[in-house]
């Protein structure tokens, strides 16, 4: 899409009262959505090119452990009968990759997860369907929740959206996240940005976490 075209329906969705601003809160938290061998190894049919999306979560991951935010992370995993696949399994067949106790449900190592930080094992897209992310979030009096990880179209955008239901800032890194195609990953950017949180750029969001930082060290005391 030209620059003039993606103004021109920027324009018109203004017009008819979206994509305005909900702006950050106060008690962030960073989640890492599906960053898990299954979807950055290139020999998985699920994966995509995500190494910069994965480095640039990374360095988001690294300024909220620096500020003591929450730090989350996701995989997908099933049983190998799949009977807690639903229909998601026949949608998508290659989800029968995503096996508990296969590497392919382990969280990429370059993503440097620490002693502490949460796992949430999910079944679906959004990553609060079927978890406890919104206790968890809840607890530590979260109110913005920093969304990094992949797919855009798919589970990033369905935590966007639950995460909105959830009373939650919706913030979306949009150097973080990555889809195996550009017009998924282009499309559901806007329309996120339209409707259910904030995109913005990493070092927008890396400024913020800075601001923030005597607020999540008092949060987390």
């Amino acid at each position: 899409m030209s620059e003039d075209a993606y103004r021109a329906i920027r324009e018109f969705y203004n017009s008819r009262g979206l994509a305005a601003r909900v702006g950050f809160g106060e008690r962030p938290a960073v989640i890492a959505i599906d960053f898990i061998l299954g979807f950055t190894d290139p020999t998985s049919p699920l994966a995509g090119d995500l190494d910069k999306p994965l480095a640039e979560t990374l360095r988001v991951l690294q300024a909220a452990r620096r500020q003591s935010a929450p730090v989350l992370f996701t995989t997908v995993e099933y049983d190998p009968s799949f009977r807690d696949a639903g229909l998601f399994i026949h949608k998508v067949p290659s989800l029968k990759w995503l096996v508990s106790g296969s590497r392919w449900v382990e969280l990429d190592p370059r993503l440097e997860r620490r002693p502490g930080e949460m796992l949430i094992k999910k079944k679906y897209a959004s990553s609060f369907f079927g978890t406890d992310l919104a206790s968890l979030l809840n607890t530590q009096r979260v109110d913005t929740l920093i969304v990094t990880g992949c797919t855009t179209s798919g589970c990033v955008r369905a935590t966007v959206v639950d995460a909105l239901q959830y009373g939650l800032h919706a913030i979306v890194p949009r150097e973080a996240v990555g889809d195996r195609a550009d017009v998924p990953h282009h499309a559901s950017l806007f329309d996120m940005d339209a409707k259910y949180g904030d995109v913005m750029s990493v070092e927008e969001v890396l400024a913020y976490l800075d601001r923030v930082s005597g607020l999540t060290r008092s949060t987390a005391s």
